[in-house]
């Protein structure tokens, strides 16, 4: 049997995007030790539920996090997910405005 975890290859994923944002299917795979077929199924299921959006950049994607979705799993639908990527080390980026201050 093999080893468990307690977080999914979702979440994982998500996880992994929010930190490295321009990270290709291969460098996620490789990371967290699923196919890169598997990968690519599965930003695409985050992107169609609006929990990532993906920018091309050149020959590039960016991908950025709604961190204002609620978590889908009906006993923890009160949780945002960026409150689990926060849990998880995520560091929220601020845009910052003209004269380079963060919003406030």
């Amino acid at each position: 049997m093999g080893e468990w975890t307690f977080i999914t290859n979702h979440g994982l994923i998500l996880t992994y995007l929010a930190k490295r944002p321009q990270s290709t299917a291969r460098e996620i795979a490789h990371a967290i030790g699923i196919t890169e077929w598997t990968v690519h199924k599965i930003i695409s299921e985050l992107e169609e539920k609006g929990y990532i959006q993906r920018k091309r950049t050149g020959r590039q994607n960016v991908y950025r996090i709604n961190p204002l979705l609620r978590l889908r799993h009906e006993t923890i639908r009160d949780v945002m997910v960026g409150d689990l990527l926060k849990v998880l080390g995520w560091k929220r980026r601020q845009k910052l405005l003209a004269g380079g201050k963060p919003p406030a």
